[in-house]
């Protein structure tokens, strides 16, 4: 990077992370910090921090200051080579493309994107020239400059290259921005916060992915413009480890298998909710089934609240003020508003206060599963990822305070647990702490906070904090699991809130006979069922464990002579709670097998002539593995101790455990009572 530089006599005192410090008896880039240590490290520089704000490695520095070099190693490096990738992209198209308008290429995750304005439709044969020609370009290794220019000669310098975007742009900015950074590829120009790489030799891991439309500033009522999207690593088995995984994702994704093996769909007529098919809706029943079960072990209650709820009710809880763009939301003939809930605390509030409550009734555990509904922009619903109308797995803790910990403690382990039975071994927790819109006083939220904290060292789980990315109402924690491809997906989350208590004077009893205020914990699970189905799917490839499965066994006759048989076969089975289904198409056997594994059904039998002189079935596994031939009183017992679910042991030796322990500690001879 390069840029002009001012001089002062003034001896400079940086000091680095791991405690050293330099003194520069003038002022000095992060560049040439860097390589006062080594010119390895020279090298590699590709920004630094100074007093913890990122800044190009050309910034020069005129004070004592904390300085951390930044290189391709650091989550900075790369989010800075991605953005400076985009800068690449720009360059490439305006040499191939000049008619071409550039307007925003932001970083995201994994990679970057840039919306376009062109007359040219572009096609993947584009995409595919354009990074020829970027690898043309980055090979250059030439110097990134920057040049800080006042914002009218920036808007000037635009205007005059017809980059009407660019333009519109500066023209938005605040009165009290003076100049603009304005960096330069050669003879391509961008503008830009930074910072960027020094030089485009850090820019050589990089693929353009997919072509889509995007409206200019997201308004369907603005032009549409042509978004390309790109991905950048620091290099290149970094890059080709993530188009790996994209290859593997592109197979498992789950809008493909609901398709495939008749689970779910999506219509107009109801954009962002999902039309279950039966097979789907089976394994979301399933999953509730489970966690029913599992929650009933927990000591859960569960409950059921209204769907539309009246204004007055979100106003209080904060909703309506904090939420009130992602509601749906009526008026009444009488001019009453109401609103679909786009959460269930509220509800389950109300279902608290209806009784007096008693310090011996503490803690009470509320379960849910209740309908919510959230506007999301047409732009982002994807699939069951991301969905306007969803079941979601709320459940709400009502505590004291000196029982909050333990509460706390025990959701964290029931959730884990949960987790490890369904297959995510892998938990990362994020804890999110106050953010600057919110309710409650700073000593509440302190309470709240050191609570978590307190609760995640007690588990001695480890764990990263997001700071200002709590609820509104109190702080949170975040579940994020890691799927087969090893992908992160934050599902659950547990808060505590003592805000929600006090705006709807909520209260208990004491052993004083006086009235305190409980403390609630809001807890979900899954998060979404559907969004979390989608995730099974993904992380199975859509070969779910069997006990989820909508179909466990399919049982194919060889001839129209085994028809009956198949059906009685399958008429007993099902009495033993195994899902069946079967197949008497006269149809070849082989055609048969391979339709039912395309369809991830983990047992597939063959009953033909044999078979029904012997009263057996022929079995063969989703994988191929075969097992041979099979009693009937055989294939009933193998098939129902695959499809056991995974709390059903658990649950036994839970019960043994306490059993044991009632007989060892009761006062009552409970062996002859």
């Amino acid at each position: 990077m390069i840029t002009a530089n001012s001089s002062t006599n003034t001896a400079i005192k940086i000091r680095l992370p791991d405690g050293s410090q330099r003194t520069f008896d003038r002022p000095v880039s992060i560049q040439g910090i860097a390589k006062s240590i080594g010119e390895g490290l020279a090298r590699s520089t590709i920004a630094g921090k100074i007093n913890g704000e990122l800044h190009d490695a050309c910034t020069m520095i005129h004070h004592d200051a904390d300085v951390t070099i930044i290189t391709p190693k650091d989550p900075e490096g790369i989010e800075i080579i991605r953005h400076s990738t985009a800068h690449l992209f720009g360059h490439a198209v305006k040499q191939l493309f000049p008619a071409t308008r550039m307007v925003i290429g932001p970083v995201i995750e994994d990679g970057f994107y840039y919306d376009i304005d062109s007359e040219h439709r572009f096609t993947p044969d584009d995409l595919a020239s354009i990074q020829q020609r970027m690898e043309t370009l980055a090979n250059t290794a030439y110097d990134v400059v920057l040049k800080k220019t006042p914002k009218a000669d920036a808007r000037a310098l635009f205007e005059a290259r017809g980059e009407t975007y660019k333009v519109r742009l500066i023209d938005e900015m605040d009165d009290d921005v003076k100049n603009v950074g304005l960096y330069y590829h050669q003879e391509y120009v961008d503008m830009c916060r930074g910072p960027h790489v020094p030089n485009m030799a850090f820019c050589k891991a990089f693929s353009l992915t997919k072509l889509a439309g995007a409206y200019w500033r997201g308004d369907a009522n603005n032009e549409m413009l042509q978004r390309i999207y790109g991905t950048a690593w620091s290099d290149k088995k970094a890059l080709k480890a993530y188009l790996h995984q994209m290859e593997e994702a592109e197979k498992r994704d789950h809008r493909r298998l609901g398709k495939q093996l008749d689970l779910f769909h999506f219509q107009e007529e109801a954009p962002g909710s999902v039309f279950w098919h039966h097979k789907g809706w089976q394994i979301l029943q399933e999953l509730i089934a489970y966690l029913r079960r599992r929650q009933q072990q927990e000591g859960y209650i569960e409950v059921n609240s209204p769907d539309v709820m009246d204004r007055s009710l979100w106003e209080t809880s904060g909703h309506w003020q904090n939420y009130r763009d992602h509601m749906f939301t009526t008026e009444t003939a009488d001019g009453r508003f109401f609103a679909l809930k786009p959460m269930n605390c509220p509800g389950s509030v109300l279902l608290y206060r209806q009784n007096l409550t008693s310090y011996r009734d503490l803690p009470i555990r509320m379960s849910e599963f209740g309908k919510v509904h959230r506007y999301e922009p047409s732009g982002t619903l994807h699939g069951l990822l991301r969905v306007r109308h969803f079941t979601q797995d709320d459940a709400h803790i009502y505590c004291t305070q000196s029982q909050m910990q333990d509460e706390c403690m025990s959701a964290i382990r029931f959730i884990l647990d949960v987790y490890d039975q369904l297959g995510f071994h892998d938990i990362k927790i994020k804890l999110s702490t106050r953010p600057e819109h919110r309710i409650g006083t700073d000593e509440t939220w302190d309470l709240l906070e050191e609570t978590l904290i307190e609760s995640l060292n007690e588990l001695k789980l480890d764990y990263q904090t997001n700071p200002g990315e709590g609820a509104f109402y109190g702080p949170k924690l975040e579940f994020v699991l890691q799927d087969a491809i090893k992908r992160d997906w934050q599902c659950g989350t547990l808060q505590v809130d003592m805000n929600l208590p006090e705006r709807f004077d909520l209260d208990y009893v004491d052993n004083n006979g006086l009235k305190q205020r409980p403390v609630m914990l809001h807890r979900a699970l899954f998060g979404s069922l559907e969004r979390f189905i989608g995730i099974l799917l993904e992380h199975y490839e859509g070969k779910l464990p069997v006990w989820l499965m909508p179909i466990q066994l399919v049982i194919c006759a060889i001839s129209d002579a085994n028809a009956t048989y198949v059906e009685q076969l399958a008429t007993v089975l099902r009495y033993h709670g195994l899902r069946v289904s079967t197949d008497t198409r006269s149809e070849k056997i082989g055609y048969k097998i391979r339709q039912h594994t395309l369809q991830r059904i983990p047992y597939i039998a063959v009953a033909g002539d044999k078979e029904q002189a012997s009263n057996t079935l022929s079995i063969r596994q989703q994988n191929g593995d075969t097992m041979g031939s099979l009693s009937i009183k055989e294939t009933i017992n193998t098939l129902s101790e695959a499809a056991q679910k995974p709390d059903e042991a658990s649950y036994y030796n839970l019960m043994q455990s306490t059993l044991n322990h009632l007989l060892s500690s009761a006062t009552v001879d409970l062996n002859n009572a």
